[in-house]
């Protein structure tokens, strides 16, 4: 019997037996539903707010992704535009003037080999009587 003391006495005074239905433990058992479902109501709106916050804070990032993507674009750009080593003024017409020679000498060389080739196609169309 002393067993029987000691396991009875290490069980916790709240847990209600099967066996035991009262009053007291029906209205414990609802206030615990109630207030279950108040928390879950309380971490379901705290969830959706989270979520809202984190797709703007998602929208925030992307946005100020794509402008430091162009702001860092940007500045490569012009601190590469600063290495060129641009040419002088007398150098850009020297060049020019040798882009321009050498258009017209192709220009000269194409039209004379489309003369030449206009004389050989007459030659041998000459000779072949119309009929």
């Amino acid at each position: 019997m002393a067993r029987n003391k000691n396991k009875q006495s290490n069980k916790p005074e709240n847990i209600v037996e099967p066996s035991q239905t009262t009053e007291n433990a029906d209205v414990v058992s609802n206030e615990d539903v109630v207030s279950e479902q108040q928390q879950k109501e309380v971490i379901k709106e705290n969830n959706k707010q989270s979520d809202k916050s984190t797709k703007q804070s998602k929208k925030k990032n992307k946005k100020e992704q794509k402008q430091n993507k162009v702001a860092k674009k940007t500045k490569e750009t012009f601190s590469e535009l600063k290495k060129v080593s641009w040419p002088t003024f007398g150098q850009v017409v020297k060049k020019t003037g040798v882009v321009l020679a050498v258009v017209v000498i192709f220009t000269v060389v194409l039209f004379g080999i489309d003369y030449l080739l206009g004389l050989l196609f007459d030659l041998l169309t000459s000779g072949i009587p119309q009929g």
